[in-house]
């Protein structure tokens, strides 16, 4: 009998993950067409086919379809397509901050990111008097400067005290709660109309999003995703030890942590100021990987962004038709979901590490 080493059984197990990733960005397109076609009023992935080849020949205002051709192209697909890059950004930023601060329970809003984004936006919806600052750019504006600005105190006070895992943590903590007294206090100063978008803000959701919203925050995701996966050989080293074993590898931690931390809050960030707060998603999706794929972030990454886009289309899905033709906000969604299949995976976990199976 043929002896296999070491070496085979590690490639035999990275083709198992490719195949793994092939199937799951497959399963993408395909539930993305899918769930393009379901709605108030349904159609067919045939006519979601045609839709894109009269987009391309410019025949939409001629055709007979022309109506659905315009809900498909200019209402559907973009929801869609930004719930894909939402998905991905929140959940490659999960990732790469549970590796950063080598703790599984931290996500994007740990350092603070949505909290800092409410903030700005119920500044902006509350008080604000220039018809720029009163119009949604103003307050996708004041939103993303507000989670930035946020990430930047974090990261100075993390860095003056050492740049350790514990401080980006903390730090993140301290200013989530203080951005929330300030929401709260705003709210609390509103008028009755102000305050209620102010709350609607808060729930999540892809309603009326454009394409062009959607190649920005698709520009970010993708950019940012890059720069994380560029780091991945270094996070497998920051994950499996604490900083002092890294450096004697010669990571440097606080380096890694920096741009790694970065990315993943201007990810979240620029996808949290076009759709409101959305949680969860950069926390159980993660989880989910990492059970299929493993800990190796060469896989863990991009099979991270796979859960992530399959949660959130799925979620949206879900919120359009559950009590059509009310359109129930992602944001609540996706915690119905991502809640009970985080405590089923924290008991299954249990139950392996107890039985040792």
């Amino acid at each position: 009998m043929e002896k296999i080493n070491a070496k085979d059984l590690y490639d035999l197990s990275g083709r198992k993950k490719y195949a793994l990733l092939a199937v799951g960005v497959f399963a993408v397109v395909i539930l993305g067409m899918c769930f393009v076609t379901i709605g108030v009023s349904d159609t067919s992935v045939l006519q979601v086919i045609n839709a894109v080849l009269a987009l391309t020949g410019g025949e939409i205002s001629s055709s007979p379809e022309s109506a659905k051709y315009k809900i498909i192209l200019f209402m559907r697909l973009p929801r869609i397509t930004m719930a894909v890059a939402a998905g991905i950004g929140m959940a490659v930023a999960g990732t790469s901050m549970q590796a950063i601060t080598r703790n599984p329970l931290v996500s994007p809003f740990t350092v603070g990111v949505s909290s800092a984004a409410a903030f700005g936006a119920s500044m902006c919806i509350v008080f604000a008097e220039s018809i720029f600052f009163r119009s949604e750019a103003g307050i996708v504006l004041c939103a993303f400067l507000s989670a930035v600005i946020c990430a930047a105190v974090v990261y100075a006070v993390s860095s003056r005290a050492g740049m350790s895992a514990e401080t980006v943590v903390l730090s993140g903590i301290a200013l989530n709660y203080f951005f929330n007294a300030l929401t709260a206090m705003v709210e609390f100063f509103a008028e009755e109309h102000k305050l209620a978008a102010v709350v609607q803000w808060t729930f999540g959701t892809f309603n009326g999003v454009t394409w062009a919203e959607t190649a920005i925050v698709c520009a970010f995701v993708l950019v940012c995703t890059m720069v994380v996966y560029y780091f991945r050989h270094k996070l497998n080293i920051m994950a499996s030890g604490d900083d002092e074993t890294a450096k004697s590898l010669g990571v440097n931690t606080s380096a890694v942590r920096a741009a790694v931390g970065l990315a993943a809050v201007l990810m979240t960030a620029s996808i949290i100021s076009f759709t409101g707060v959305i949680g969860f998603v950069g926390l159980v999706a993660p989880h989910i990987a990492r059970i299929i794929v493993g800990g190796d972030h060469k896989f863990l990454i991009p099979f991270s962004a796979i859960c992530g886009a399959l949660l959130l289309m799925a979620a949206d899905t879900v919120g359009r038709v559950i009590l059509s033709p009310v359109n129930i906000p992602v944001g609540i969604i996706v915690s119905f979901i991502g809640v009970p299949l985080f405590i089923h995976l924290i008991l299954k976990d249990g139950r392996r590490e107890r039985y040792g199976a």
